[in-house]
């Protein structure tokens, strides 16, 4: 491992362990089945290793919005704002696509630059992020990597940021996780 590796690896470990005492996590015992649903969005493609998924995702939420795509989407649901990880390579080490947008009734035409998607009926563990964001989110995500008894199914994981996703350092976000 490189020192670089290790230098990121300890500056996470410190900034993670300050964000999560200022953050609640609350992790719902309950299995949720969701069914079938579409969300239409912007997307990337990263991996979580040498910093690389902060730079993407922080980018991708930067391009989210400065964008229209709430007024492009007519036929979206909902106001809440989904961020679906999915189409992963292997497991949380390994390539991942993120697609920010909202859920939609039907996909239809599609402005440039945006994709569908098609999240399927699954199993989901339920989180919900409490405290400042994204920082909450952030530990909430170190929760669930460090979760050895959860059995992540690796299909498509979301979250949710509704109304309460903008209450400041009440926010709350709510993540699922696709288990087996």
């Amino acid at each position: 491992m490189s020192i670089k590796h290790r230098l990121f690896i300890f500056m996470l470990l410190i900034v993670g362990n300050t964000l999560f005492s200022q953050t609640q996590h609350i992790k719902d015992m309950e299995t949720h089945t969701i069914q079938t649903f579409q969300v239409v969005g912007i997307s990337t493609r990263t991996i979580n290793k040498d910093g690389q998924s902060i730079k993407d995702i922080e980018k991708l939420w930067t391009t989210f919005w400065a964008s229209d795509l709430k007024k492009m989407l007519p036929n979206r649901l909902t106001d809440d704002i989904y961020a679906v990880y999915t189409d992963y390579e292997s497991d949380q080490n390994g390539y991942y696509t993120l697609v920010i947008g909202y859920p939609v009734e039907s996909m239809g035409n599609l402005p440039d630059g945006v994709v569908e998607i098609t999240i399927n009926k699954s199993s989901y563990q339920k989180f919900t992020s409490k405290g400042k964001m994204p920082n909450a989110v952030f530990n909430t995500w170190l929760e669930i990597w460090n979760d050895k008894e959860l059995n992540r199914a690796y299909k498509s994981d979301f979250t949710v940021h509704g109304k309460k996703y903008f209450d400041g350092n009440n926010a709350e976000v709510e993540t699922f996780i696709s288990i087996n």
